[in-house]
């Protein structure tokens, strides 16, 4: 089992999660979060060029068993990138997922996903 957490724009959720849906991984959790990577991004505020120290993004959570991290990876890497290849899509992280509990029935493992 994999934790896969995707740190993805927030203009670009509805399509990620519309191709996880089509790819049949339909169980996924997601948070605002802020942060900052190589993208930088200048506002104009009274004038004068500002630029914000965290930008606004969200972050998935995805568990699955070993034969969904390829495509479950390949799915948000087609949705989240931009046209023009511009810096801040986003990151992938996969980590291993120890043990997973289904409270409601106590299932544990591969069949609590």
């Amino acid at each position: 089992m994999k934790l896969i957490t995707a740190i993805i724009r927030e203009s670009r959720l509805d399509q990620v999660r519309e191709a996880l849906i089509d790819a049949e991984i339909e169980r996924i959790t997601v948070s605002r979060v802020s942060g900052h990577g190589q993208q930088v991004v200048e506002e104009i505020y009274r004038g004068k060029r500002v630029v914000p120290d965290l930008i606004p993004k969200m972050r998935l959570d995805i568990a699955v068993n070993d034969g969904f991290v390829d495509v479950t990876c390949e799915t948000i890497i087609k949705a989240a990138r931009s046209a023009d290849n511009q810096i801040g899509d986003g990151k992938i992280f996969i980590t291993p997922l120890e043990e997973c509990i289904r409270i409601r029935t106590g299932e544990r493992g591969g069949l609590a996903i």
